[in-house]
């Protein structure tokens, strides 16, 4: 289970040569992977960017929110047609399931021992390729000092009446993480107060940011950090809060599929996620390296000195339906 709170193995482990499998002239013949994402746009963008520029080869790029990879990619399962060379999610609770069912391959990209254990498996089936982090955030110009929550547990407060936005679990993986975790820790009283501080629901994190840029709503909740710290460096007003009650570590899965048109082109690929190059260009984009080598994003706390709260992953698996049932139930 890739549950983990830092207290983690945030010490660097010791160095252990895995040697990245990897045949780049069978990779090159090949000539191209294909790429389901759902990092950001922008820097899933550059990856493959760089990654062209260096090997010369074509990286065929689908990005969508992490529900919406998992659907077509069982729909290509389910038709006998996988088209995906190389999946990366934001559901580790789905990782865990397919690795399980043997639809991955085994492969131990160059630095592996380089992300912590609790943000890859084992056995190599997949590895972060960035570990978000579930936070609060909000408007600093809109919310008062003495105003700003510090915990999860204080946004039930009524004075929070109008003023919270987050994300729908049925459209984002890395809410429903979020939302399992906080229904197994404060029940679903916690958002039917949500609910009656008229919380807005929307599908993802982009449109979570949009909404507090535009100020109509001034409070995130259980929202992606990376999406405020590059608010922040466009200048907007935005204060992230990591809560005192815990924030929750997401890691986004890498993996090589097993069967896929291009394997080589796949395991070079995924081998070239964990390389400096790729690393560090999440802080850049206001979101932590799976590396534990690579800072924390300029205005962001060092990893080792966040509160994180455990997410149990086999749960989130087992009952994700039920979770997005109640959750429509509890809104609509």
């Amino acid at each position: 289970m890739l549950a983990g709170a830092v207290a983690l193995s945030l010490a660097m482990m010791a160095p252990a040569a895995y040697a990245a499998d990897v045949d780049m002239a069978a990779a090159k013949k090949e000539g191209k992977v294909v790429w389901y994402t759902s990092t950001p746009i922008e820097t899933a963008q550059k990856i493959a960017n760089l990654f062209e520029a260096k090997h010369g080869i074509k990286v065929e790029l689908f990005r969508s929110g992490g529900s919406a990879i998992l659907r077509r990619f069982q729909q290509e399962m389910q038709a006998g047609r996988i088209a995906c060379d190389v999946l990366t999610t934001s559901d580790p609770a789905a990782s865990e399931q397919f690795a399980r069912k043997g639809v991955f391959v085994a492969f131990k990209p160059t630095d592996f021992d380089k992300v912590p254990k609790e943000a890859r498996n084992e056995d190599g089936y997949f590895v972060a390729q960035r570990l978000n982090m579930m936070t609060i955030y909000m408007r600093s110009d809109k919310v008062a000092p003495a105003d700003q929550p510090k915990t999860w547990a204080q946004l039930v407060d009524p004075k929070y009446k109008g003023k919270l936005v987050t994300t729908d679990p049925s459209f984002t993986s890395l809410q429903l993480s979020v939302i399992g975790m906080m229904s197994k820790k404060l029940g679903w009283d916690y958002f039917e107060k949500l609910r009656q501080n008229d919380i807005m629901i929307v599908q993802g994190n982009q449109q979570v940011s949009d909404n507090i840029k535009r100020a109509e709503r001034v409070i995130a909740v259980g929202a992606s950090d990376s999406y405020a710290a590059d608010d922040r460096k466009d200048g907007h007003p935005i204060l992230t809060v990591y809560p005192e009650d815990g924030t929750f570590m997401i890691p986004s899965p890498t993996a090589v599929v097993k069967g896929s048109p291009n394997p080589n082109a796949a395991k070079a690929f995924a081998d070239f996620m964990l390389t400096m190059e790729v690393q560090s260009l999440f802080p850049g984009d206001g979101g932590y390296a799976a590396r534990l080598d690579v800072p924390a994003p300029d205005g962001s706390p060092p990893l080792s000195s966040l509160k994180i709260s455990a997410v149990d992953y086999d749960f989130i698996e087992k009952e994700g339906q039920r979770i997005k049932k109640k959750f429509t139930e509890v809104f609509q």
